[in-house]
């Protein structure tokens, strides 16, 4: 069975100022999904399925899921507040959703075939996802608790705009992930040396070099049921936070640490950028241009 490409596209796009998922990109209106969507294509993937927000689920089908349509199998499913394991509920005043993890787990009850996560506003490359294809072609048949992560170099993915959010990585000698942290605020700071706050709150030098998580992660099927346990412990521990989440890289690092799992990182060739701020949309469409220049993409996508 074809894997398939999970899309978390039910984000705000708040540091941006609008639904950056539908902002067109590319010569003749392409958005950064629609490259997404056509290179897990040609790398492989039978299906496509986005994880949206209901109140702008029409528009969203309208405007991106409809482009696929007639390429590959899309479909759709909401990231809800309220969805939550048994036994939790929403504390009183909390609006906004439970992180990556709690969107990746909305697709628990669709999704049964090995498949592949990604940000619906980052641009990966060609070369990610052939190498994502590559490692399930890899597996042994019935595998079903195999993992990866694809990894880009840290200076690759800063924004000369402001601040993002990465997952920083370690690697043992057999090119295994070891460790995997989420760092918010990093950027380059006036002394050249790069930094971000750590989950502890404390702001930490982050070397040049280090590998990144850019959320792009190969998974089996069994990871929703490991997944569902580490958010129940999460909301057990964190979940009256108001403005807690639940992170990906920080479910698989305890997987990692607990023994449950191993996870091969694939290194990737591939440029990755995104649109993060507005003053990185010229820098993104000019990086397509450069790529369609190059014969990387066709002038138009279809």
């Amino acid at each position: 069975m074809k894997p398939t490409l999970l899309v978390l596209a039910a984000g705000m796009g708040s540091r941006y100022g609008g639904l950056k998922q539908m902002d067109p990109m590319g010569p003749n209106g392409e958005t950064v999904l629609d490259y997404s969507v056509y290179d897990a294509i040609r790398a492989g993937f039978g299906r496509v399925v986005f994880i949206i927000r209901e109140d702008f689920a029409e528009a969203f089908k309208q405007g991106v899921g409809a482009r696929f349509s007639d390429r590959i199998q899309v479909d759709y499913v909401f990231q809800k507040l309220d969805d939550l394991p048994s036994g939790f509920s929403v504390p009183e005043g909390r609006a906004k959703p439970w992180g990556t993890s709690h969107a990746v787990r909305a697709a628990r009850h669709v999704v049964k075939e090995h498949f592949a996560v990604i940000n619906a506003d980052d641009f990966y490359g060609r070369d990610a996802y052939v190498r994502a294809a590559g490692f399930f072609n890899g597996l042994p048949a019935g595998d079903l608790d195999a993992m990866a992560m694809v990894g880009y170099p840290l200076e690759n993915t800063l924004s000369d705009h402001g601040h993002v959010n990465r997952g920083i990585c370690k690697i043992d000698g057999n090119g295994l992930l070891t460790n995997v942290e989420e760092y918010l605020n990093i950027e380059r700071e006036a002394d050249n040396v790069v930094r971000g706050n750590a989950l502890d709150g404390i702001r930490r030098a982050v070397p040049d070099g280090s590998l990144v998580s850019m959320n792009f992660w190969a998974f089996s099927p069994a990871f929703f049921t490991q997944l569902e346990e580490a958010f129940a412990r999460f909301l057990g521990e964190s979940g009256t936070q108001m403005k807690s989440e639940c992170y990906i890289p920080t479910v698989v690092d305890q997987l990692i640490h607990g023994g449950y799992a191993q996870c091969p990182v694939l290194r990737t060739t591939s440029q990755w950028f995104g649109v993060t701020y507005p003053e990185d949309k010229p820098v993104v469409v000019e990086s397509i241009r450069k790529l369609i220049a190059a014969g990387e993409y066709p002038e138009k996508l279809g």
